[in-house]
């Protein structure tokens, strides 16, 4: 009796499926496992992880990729959006060891969730003796050319244009990106709302070039908006040097994971994780 009692506890448990916290897709749609993710992004020389910025998995997966092409190999560069040019010098020094975390929150301009999703990269740079790259423009630049438009960048001092792309830049306000930013914001601030935008994955990509070291790999985290479909990041890096091997990885969050969404922005990979899941701030 004990035992069909039990039998009969366990069969409603095991009609439930196991629950997925993630699924990779490739650029075909086509579900994939994360070694297959590992070796592409073994053999780039830059990779660009978007990341939706409160998402916990993606956050994670993103300190497990670093770790994995470090086992790889040791030849890393990282950097990030979340981190302005103007504070390169702060954290050049935290990695040295000069302070501790609390002194280079206190000193940069740091996100909210920076000390659950970004302080462990720059943790294992310092761990691992590797260059941590702060690639955004300053926030107070790209706030100019929103309010004033490009042009006003070009009356900055030398030292101040050293944080920025160099200038004059190009922006292609054709690209899909752009254009869905400018339908976003329904006509507020004209043309100077994706030059906004555009002036930061110009300065991006302007760092991460400038960075790139021939026998290192760089990687590189920034919002997925810049850099899916390959534009952003990517459309201004393959204006630098286009024969450069650039993966990117982009994110979606769905009801359910297992097959993706015809309309998802594109990506050589597409992590995709529940649109419940919980989030980092």
């Amino acid at each position: 009796m004990k035992k069909v009692l039990f039998i009969c506890f366990m069969f409603p448990l095991m009609c439930f499926a196991q629950k997925e916290t993630y699924q990779i897709f490739n650029s075909q749609s086509r579900q994939v496992k994360y070694s297959k993710l590992l070796k592409k992004a073994a053999k780039a020389d830059v990779i660009l992880f978007g990341e939706f910025h409160d998402n916990p998995i993606i956050h994670w997966l993103q300190l497990e990729l670093t770790s994995d092409l470090f086992e790889l190999d040791s030849n890393l560069i990282l950097g990030a959006e979340m981190m302005e040019s103007d504070n390169q010098l702060i954290i050049d020094e935290y990695l040295a060891g000069y302070y501790n975390s609390k002194k280079l929150i206190s000193e940069s301009k740091t996100w909210p969730n920076f000390e659950t999703d970004y302080l462990p990269l720059l943790e294992f740079s310092k761990t691992n003796n590797l260059k941590f790259i702060a690639t955004n423009i300053p926030r107070r630049y790209a706030s100019m050319v929103y309010n004033f438009g490009v042009d006003t960048l070009l009356s900055l001092s030398d030292k101040a244009k050293e944080l920025i792309t160099p200038l004059p830049f190009i922006c292609d306000t054709t690209l899909e990106s752009y254009k869905e930013i400018l339908e976003m914001g329904m006509g507020h601030g004209g043309d100077n709302l994706p030059k906004s935008q555009g002036i930061k994955d110009a300065t991006m990509a302007h760092f991460i070039n400038k960075n790139i070291n021939v026998d290192a790999k760089f990687i590189h985290f920034n919002g997925a908006f810049h850099s899916k479909n390959y534009e952003g990041i990517y459309w201004y890096l393959k204006q630098l040097k286009p024969d450069l091997n650039i993966l990117t990885i982009g994110c979606e969050e769905q009801d359910e994971i297992a097959t993706l969404n015809d309309k998802h922005n594109k990506a050589d990979f597409i992590i995709v994780t529940p649109t419940n899941m919980t989030k980092t701030h």
